[in-house]
Order: structure tokens, then C-alpha cells, then sequence
């Protein structure tokens, strides 16, 4: 009886010893902890974007909790990969797939040094549809359901078996846990959209309506998406990983999520957390880029007064954008749409309630879950990488070069009309509503306390906000 107890007390000692998370994890798992602390300290202390940078990083601080992840998120479903016999070598065979499962390509290779050595002409079958790549470079890893077939060349034996391949994918997940719950709005694409009808609802198209030729620096502020789009390829992303990295040159952090699930979802929390940082750094990026690219006799510059915007006009401003836009580029509308129909709430005046709880309670509880949700997915062993180092200075490169291109089109607009706008305010053709036309303000008032730019600058940054949304439905197109 005696040693039945001492052995139950072991055994119930060495349980616990396991579960605790001092005894699990790894290192990856305390930089990521570490990196949690720098955000939070962004959010709280410097008050940088705090509304979704504290709960992204509150995110990333949870799940990276030793031992936390399987209870927060769940378990994947076991035998996410396969070893088989080639040649009498073990080969490793992974599956790769665009973040809808549309295209599905093979490798095998040898794993050494945790470097993987790769043959090429392998076909993989999915729903009896047969796709091939030789050799193509492909950075994310998705191991969906499917059979793989064909050959390898090199002098190898050819590979005539046929190898189940069970999936990671965010649908099996067994013992599911809030957080997987949280992550469904990301992984179904809904809380970008519903953001956006919360942004709609809480801003004023006046100064864009009043000013036309805002749009013209909101579009040349999107020039660093696509400048970022090539260099993406360049430093060897695919096509649509590089599209879903460049749209953090748009500086909308839900635009980024939307299009970066759609392209390259195993992009999406590295993108997610890059975009929303540099819109924290607003004030850190673009006052040094302001200041260098205008003179002091372009900052003290007077613009003259809005004409005041009718209601009629403002009503039938986001009626008018929907339909062109949903003529020549539906894939903008799920954003798009969603951002006009929160501002018809708005300037309609018959529904109070529903833009009321558009601006408010669904725009917080939205934000909430977004936060979250995207944090959770910072895990170590996705974002410790070479290729998030590519991806944050893709990033901000974009960042750069959009306010550059937003910038260089006020001066241009300054010289054609001969002194009558202040090329301040082309900074705020990036998306961050209204951060972004608050720093056209502060570095106007810092060369002439008197001058207020806020009003005229929200036209670029609503033009922004429009114009990420286009260029969000023109890569989608696109790739």
C-alpha cells in the first residue's frame, strides 16, 4: 500500500512537472515573448496605435506561453507529413498550395542540417486535378489532403507509390480552443470587411468630396505597393507573396489582412504585425521624410477654406464609388462595399442606431478579436525566419515610398496651381485614417503654430483608405 502511494505521488508530481510551461518550449518561444513586450510597451507607453497593437501583442504574448498553445489554439491532426522509401534513401515528401488550396505542388529531398534538398518533376493530385512545377521555390509549407505521384529525375528511382499527405490546415484542428474560435473571422476573411464598415461609419468623406484632386495624391501614395511588389519577386517570393507583402505599403492594416489570407496566408501574422507597427510609427516615419522633402516656405503654406459638401452629395458619393467600382474591379467591393455602406449609415441620417453601433460597439468587439486573433498566429517557429526579416524591410520600404509618392505629388500639385496647396498634406495619402492627417497638422503647426492643415489633409487620407482598397482588388485580380 505504502509504495502504491509513493508511486501515485510520484507519478502525480512528474504529470505535473510536465504540464507546467518552465518544462516545455524552446528558445523561440522566449524571443517571442520578448518581442511581446516591446509592443506592449509601444501601446501603452508610447501610445502607438494602442486600439490594436495592445491586443496583437497580448496575442502573441499568450500563445507562445510554453505549453499554452495546445490549450489556447488545439492539436493538429497527427502525420502531417510522410516518410518513404526511394532508392533505399528516406525521402520527405511536402505538399505546397496557395492559401485556398487551388494549386498543389510536391517536393522531396533529403533533410540535413535543417536544410532540405529538393528534386524536381513531382505531380500532385488533388480532387483529380493534376498541377506541375519543376523546381519552383515556394517559402510557405501547406500540407493539405491529397495523393502524390510521378517521378524524380537526377539519376533517382522512380517514385510509383502512392503517399497520403493529412493536412495543417486551420480546419484540423482537434481539442479546439478560444483562440482557434477567435482566428475563424481571419481565416474566413470577415473581420477586414466588418472594419471596414466601422471606418466608413466613423469618418467624414467631406474634405475628398469637396477637393477631387485629393484622389490624385491618395493614388500616388500607393505607389510603394507596387514598387514593393517587385521587389518582393526580386528577392525570390512567388508572385502572390510578394503582392501580400507589398500591400503594407498602404499603411491599412485591415487591407493587409484581407489580401495577405487570400494570396499567402501563412504570410498573415508576420504581414498582419508588420502593417500595423509601421502604422504605430507613423509620427517616427514620416516626419523625417516630411521635413527632408519640403521646404519652409511649402510648410507655411495657407490652403484656403473647404466648400461646405451638401447632404445630397454625400449620399450619393459612396452609392456613385460602389457601382463604378464594383463595375471594373469586384474583387474591391468585399472592402470597398463594406467601407461605403458604414459612411451611408452615416451621412444617410435615417439609421442612428446602426451607424451609432457600427462606430462603436462592433468596430471595438471587431478590433478586439482582430488583435487577438492575429497575435495568436505569431508564433516562434513561423516568424523567427530569414524570410521575416525580408518581409519586414519589404515592408517598410513600402511604407517609405508611399509617403514619398503621396509627398511628390502635393509638391507637383503645389507647383501646377502655383502656391495654393501645401504639400504637407500629401504625406496623408497613406491609409491610416486619421493618424496620418494628424501629422500633416503637427508638422505644419511646428513651422507655423497658426496654420491648420487637418481638414485638408483627411481628403488624401480618405483617398487612401479608398485607394488601398483598389489596389487590395487589383493584385487580388491579378494573382
Amino acid at each position: 500500500m505504502q509504495t502504491n502511494l509513493l508511486i501515485d505521488i510520484g507519478g502525480i508530481f512528474s504529470n505535473l512537472w510536465d504540464s507546467m510551461g518552465i518544462s516545455q518550449g524552446g528558445w523561440q518561444n522566449y524571443v517571442m515573448l520578448a518581442i511581446s513586450f516591446v509592443l506592449m510597451f509601444l501601446a501603452i507607453v508610447k501610445k502607438y496605435e494602442p486600439m490594436l497593437l495592445l491586443p496583437i501583442a497580448f496575442g502573441m504574448f499568450i500563445i507562445n506561453l510554453p505549453g499554452a498553445e495546445s490549450i489556447l489554439w488545439g492539436t493538429y491532426a497527427p502525420d502531417t507529413s510522410l516518410s518513404i522509401g526511394v532508392d533505399g534513401s528516406v525521402e520527405n515528401v511536402a505538399v505546397y498550395a496557395d492559401s485556398a488550396g487551388n494549386l498543389i505542388y510536391v517536393r522531396a529531398g533529403y533533410i540535413a542540417d535543417g536544410m532540405v534538398s529538393f528534386y524536381q518533376n513531382f505531380e500532385a493530385l488533388q480532387n483529380g486535378v493534376v498541377s506541375t512545377m519543376n523546381g519552383a521555390d515556394f517559402n510557405a509549407l501547406y500540407t493539405l489532403q491529397g495523393f502524390v505521384q510521378g517521378t524524380v529525375a537526377e539519376g533517382v528511382t522512380t517514385f510509383s507509390s502512392n503517399a497520403l499527405i493529412l493536412s495543417e490546415a486551420y480546419e484540423d484542428v482537434v481539442d479546439r480552443g478560444l483562440l482557434w474560435y477567435l482566428y475563424y473571422g481571419v481565416d474566413k476573411v470577415i473581420y477586414p470587411p466588418l472594419i471596414f464598415l466601422g471606418i466608413g461609419a466613423m469618418t467624414d468623406f467631406g474634405p475628398l468630396i469637396a477637393n477631387p484632386k485629393s484622389m490624385l495624391i491618395g493614388a500616388a501614395a500607393q505607389l510603394g505597393i507596387f514598387i514593393a511588389l517587385f521587389g518582393g519577386i526580386l528577392l525570390g517570393f512567388s508572385g502572390a507573396e510578394a503582392a501580400a507583402i507589398a500591400i503594407i505599403g498602404g499603411a491599412d492594416g485591415p487591407t493587409a489582412i484581407y489580401v495577405s489570407k487570400m494570396l499567402a496566408e501563412n504570410l498573415v501574422p508576420i504581414i498582419a504585425i508588420a502593417a500595423y507597427s509601421y502604422m504605430a510609427l507613423i509620427p517616427v516615419i514620416q516626419k523625417p521624410i516630411m521635413r527632408l522633402l519640403t521646404t519652409k516656405k511649402e510648410r507655411m503654406i495657407r490652403m484656403k477654406p473647404l466648400r461646405t459638401v451638401s447632404k445630397v452629395e454625400k449620399i450619393i458619393f459612396p452609392i456613385a464609388v460602389t457601382l463604378v467600382v464594383g463595375l471594373l474591379l469586384p474583387d474591391a467591393i468585399p472592402l470597398l462595399g463594406m467601407l461605403m455602406l458604414g459612411n451611408l449609415f452615416r451621412e444617410s441620417g435615417v439609421v442612428e442606431r446602426l451607424s451609432s453601433q457600427a462606430q462603436n460597439g462592433l468596430m471595438n468587439t471587431i478590433t478586439i478579436f482582430l488583435g487577438i486573433a492575429v497575435g495568436c498566429k505569431a508564433k516562434g517557429s513561423i516568424f523567427l525566419t530569414t524570410d521575416t526579416l525580408s518581409i519586414i524591410l519589404i515592408g517598410v520600404v513600402a511604407f517609405y515610398l508611399g509617403t514619398i509618392g503621396g509627398l511628390l505629388m502635393a509638391k507637383l500639385m503645389c507647383k501646377l496651381t502655383h502656391g495654393q496647396i501645401n504639400p504637407l498634406i500629401g504625406s496623408a495619402g497613406v491609409s491610416a485614417v486619421p493618424m496620418a492627417a494628424r501629422i500633416s497638422e503637427d508638422v505644419g503647426r511646428e513651422t507655423d503654430p497658426s496654420n491648420h492643415l487637418l481638414m485638408h489633409a483627411m481628403g488624401p487620407n480618405v483617398a487612401g483608405v479608398i485607394g488601398s482598397a483598389l489596389a487590395a482588388g487589383v493584385l487580388l485580380a491579378c494573382f
